[in-house]
């Protein structure tokens, strides 16, 4: 999915988003900079990081907007959360999966301020942005939680797309040698399951269960082409 093929909806969530979030600019001006950023999600590298999975991260926020205090700065928070994105060595992979949120975060700021939006606000999404650097809201942080849910859901789907979600994550670090990506994906998978909870939301509570099924079996067929790579 590239620039031209963003649904006609997409920018018309990010203009509500901003304009609800207290922007001041016209809607001219907010179009230009969601415009710019379906772009940087559209960069033909990204694979998986992708404008389908900004979309899929919103449709989540939305599943689990009830639970939230603030959904649309949740929701820039999430068009923000990838803005950045290199996938260009293992090491940056298995530390943080390419994304850059701190510069992310940055960009959030320095463009919401741009927009007119309060700079409550735009310092909020830029905190809800670094949340996701480790996937993990501080207590009591509804919104960090349901963004840190949305991020990580795709970790419950069916299997198949499970399946169709590691080859798009595999094709993005394509340039890495097997035997490294799969290491670093390893270690990712190792911290992901070491953790007493995936999801931190009531809502998200659902997708717990299947989440640590996927990884697990993925564990499994790692373990086994690793060592296969081995003899």
């Amino acid at each position: 999915m590239g620039v031209h093929d963003a649904p006609q909806w997409l920018m018309s969530a990010f203009v509500r988003s901003v304009v609800e979030a207290g922007a001041t600019a016209p809607p001219d001006q907010i179009r230009e900079v969601g415009e710019a950023l379906i772009a940087r999600w559209s960069s033909p590298e990204r694979c998986y990081h992708n404008l389908r999975h900004l979309i899929d991260v919103l449709a989540h926020v939305d599943e689990l907007a009830e639970e939230t205090h603030e959904p649309d700065l949740v929701r820039l928070a999430a068009w923000y959360h990838g803005a950045k994105f290199d996938a260009a060595e293992a090491a940056a992979y298995a530390n943080k999966g390419g994304e850059d949120e701190p510069g992310s975060a940055r960009l959030a700021v320095e463009e919401l301020l741009g927009l007119g939006v309060p700079e409550a606000h735009a310092r909020r999404v830029h905190e809800l942005v670094l949340a996701l650097a480790h996937h993990h809201a501080r207590p009591g942080d509804f919104d960090g939680a349901v963004l840190c849910d949305a991020d990580l859901a795709m970790l419950a789907a069916e299997p198949q797309r499970y399946k169709a979600y590691l080859q798009d994550l595999r094709a993005e670090y394509a340039h890495l040698p097997v035997e490294d990506y799969l290491r670093a994906r390893v270690a990712i998978i190792g911290r992901l399951l070491d953790r007493p909870q995936l999801f931190t939301s009531p809502l998200g509570a659902v997708w717990e269960e299947p989440a640590r099924q996927n990884l697990a079996a993925e564990r499994q067929r790692i373990d086994r082409e690793l060592s296969a790579l081995a003899h």
